[in-house]
């Protein structure tokens, strides 16, 4: 019963914010080159690979949700397929969260000197 409760804790406090910072930077590329023709490819490949992990993310969060939830409801044990989906669900949670789930760091703000007013 415990390790239902975890699974979906995990899933609800990783990888669905994962999820929401994932699609938020999804489009997000730094040094694009719109007059380089190669870079366009290469921002179409990065834009494809970026989708299908958040597919993924999205699809192994609902299974293993639906079969943690459905295993507390008729308390019965879970497969053991579910702990791998689990434990995958949050490498590619993190992937995305490392790699393109980031805020872009601010600016830093120029130090105001009286002098200068």
């Amino acid at each position: 019963m415990w390790d239902d409760v975890l699974l979906i804790a995990g899933v609800v406090l990783l990888a669905l914010p994962a999820l929401a910072l994932g699609f938020r930077g999804l489009f997000r590329h730094r040094g694009y080159n719109a007059e380089v023709p190669g870079d366009r490819s290469t921002v179409v490949v990065i834009v494809t690979l970026r989708l299908v992990n958040l597919v993924l993310v999205l699809a192994l969060s609902a299974i293993v949700l639906v079969s943690c939830v459905g295993a507390l409801v008729k308390d019965v044990d879970l497969h053991g397929m579910v702990y791998v989906f689990f434990v995958l669900d949050l490498l590619l949670a993190a992937l995305a969260l490392l790699t393109y789930g980031r805020p872009d760091r601010r600016r830093a703000r120029r130090r105001a000197t009286p002098a200068a007013r």
